[in-house]
This record gives structure tokens, C-alpha cells and sequence, in this order.
């Protein structure tokens, strides 16, 4: 699996919101300044997380974005999911019935992703703020949230 520029500017905004106190609203200009993202781009994703139930939008001058739940409650998986990431390692394959090797290596791929799946969806969005923060420390760095 590859993380493209989709789920990796999903993933930065996501982290973004985290960071906000009391569930805060945030412009998407906002967040595209502090990631340097585009914003047109991230309002799109922003939309996509909407709909998937893992941002609330409120409209209007003081309006903006904000988590839906607590970010100990958002998955990496889902974040990705929301925004279209495949989480397919492979492409679609049917073992030959007559090789034993084939549906070996096919059981032991799907195992994998099987496992791949569980990971990604056992990571919240709480832990990914935790370890950048304990990297930036470990390099030194002031511990400004940007990834």
C-alpha cells in the first residue's frame, strides 16, 4: 500500500483539527496555511471527510471544520477509507486450482492484508499526534504540528 497525496493531505488536515481546542472551528484557509496545502484541494477532502461522518462543518463568517469525535475515536483506516485510499495491496488474484504453491502465497497475501486492514484501523488519529510529537522532540525540534 502507498499513501498518495490524498490520503497524505487528508491525514495532515485531520491532525490539524486535532490540535484544536475544544472541539474549535477551523477555516479551511486556515488549515492550508499551517499544512501549506491547497486549499481548494483540502476543501474537497474536507467534504469527503464530511460526508464519511469524521468532520462536522458549520457555515457562515465564524464558521469552519472540526472533528466529530474525539480523535482517541478516529482510525487511521477510516480517514484513508473516507478519501478513497485503496487498502488493497494487490491486485485481484485467483490461484490456479491445480498449484499448491498458488493458493499458498494467495492465503499468505490474504493474511496479510488482512493484518495490513486491522493495523490501519487500530491506529487513531490520537496515537499519529502523539508520535509526531515525540519525534520532533527526539530531533530537538520545537514541537510546531506541522508533518
Amino acid at each position: 500500500m502507498k499513501l498518495t497525496t490524498r490520503g497524505h493531505y487528508s491525514v495532515k488536515a485531520m491532525l490539524d483539527l486535532s490540535l484544536q481546542p475544544n472541539k474549535g472551528l477551523t477555516s479551511v484557509k486556515a488549515i492550508a496555511h499551517r499544512q501549506d496545502l491547497p486549499a481548494p484541494y483540502l476543501e474537497k477532502l474536507l467534504m469527503e471527510l464530511r460526508r464519511a461522518g469524521l468532520v462536522e462543518s458549520i457555515r457562515g463568517s465564524q464558521g469552519g471544520y472540526q472533528l466529530a469525535r474525539s480523535p482517541d475515536q478516529i482510525s487511521l483506516g477510516e480517514i484513508l477509507e473516507a478519501v478513497g485510499e485503496t487498502i488493497e495491496p494487490l491486485p485481484h488474484h485467483a490461484p490456479d486450482a491445480k498449484q499448491a504453491g498458488d493458493w499458498v502465497t494467495f492465503s499468505l497475501w490474504q493474511r496479510l492484508h488482512q493484518k495490513l486492514k486491522e493495523s490501519l484501523y487500530s491506529i487513531s488519529l490520537a496515537d499519529l499526534y502523539y508520535d509526531a510529537r515525540s519525534w520532533q522532540a527526539a530531533q530537538g525540534q520545537e514541537t510546531s504540528f506541522i508533518i
